[in-house]
């Protein structure tokens, strides 16, 4: 027979990572990268620091499937669809729609704080930079790479370009001037890179 009144230990382990996971995105955005520690995410989600290490081998594990998650979370929410570039047949509008949800998630609340954290330490920590780009960024760009292939089959893009380098003639830009506060970002700034990008500076 089974003993109902016995504890549900997934279901306890599962509180228990979502506890982490919220711990350790509102203090990497409070403190910063470095100064947020096992501990203190332990203390801050009341588990001890033994749980966490159980599930993840460092800080930056911890904190990149945290980060991971919380966009997966907000995939699901009503209205957000899951990240995506449509294919209408028009590769601007296709390409600015995009950039524009984009700048709504850089500067969402919820992501930017512990988004900027985490980009800011890859670049001094290789480690941490490795697995940003593998885990977050690249997966968002081979999206890009495709829209771009796909826009090459129609002949809206030269079929003798590299999608992986063209995509970063809008995307680098924009992410330049987030992470270094160089300028306004804006709907209109982004649709600018795209038509930059599309068009070129030579008179048409």
């Amino acid at each position: 027979m089974v003993d109902k009144s016995a504890p549900d230990a997934t279901r306890r382990s599962e509180r228990a990572r979502r506890a982490i996971y919220a711990a350790a995105l509102e203090l990497v955005g409070e403190t910063g990268y470095r100064k947020t520690t096992i501990e203190a995410i332990a203390a801050r989600a009341g588990v001890g620091k033994q749980t966490i290490y159980r599930w993840w081998p460092s800080k930056a594990d911890v904190l990149l499937e945290a980060f991971l998650d919380l966009g997966e979370q907000a995939a699901r929410l009503p209205g957000h669809e899951s990240r995506g570039i449509p294919d209408t047949g028009d590769l601007a509008a296709d390409l600015k729609s995009v950039l524009r949800a984009t700048v709504d998630e850089l500067f969402d609340p919820r992501f930017e704080m512990p988004y900027r954290a985490l980009a800011a330490e890859g670049v001094v920590n290789e480690k941490l930079g490795r697995e940003f780009v593998g885990k977050l960024l690249e997966p968002q760009l081979q999206l890009y790479v495709r829209r771009l292939r796909a826009a090459q089959d129609t002949g809206a893009v030269r079929p003798d370009l590299d999608p992986r380098i063209a995509l970063e003639l809008f995307v680098s830009p924009l992410a330049q001037r987030w992470l270094q506060y160089t300028g306004p970002i804006s709907y209109d700034y982004t649709d600018t890179l795209v038509d930059y990008a599309l068009h070129g500076l030579a008179p048409r």
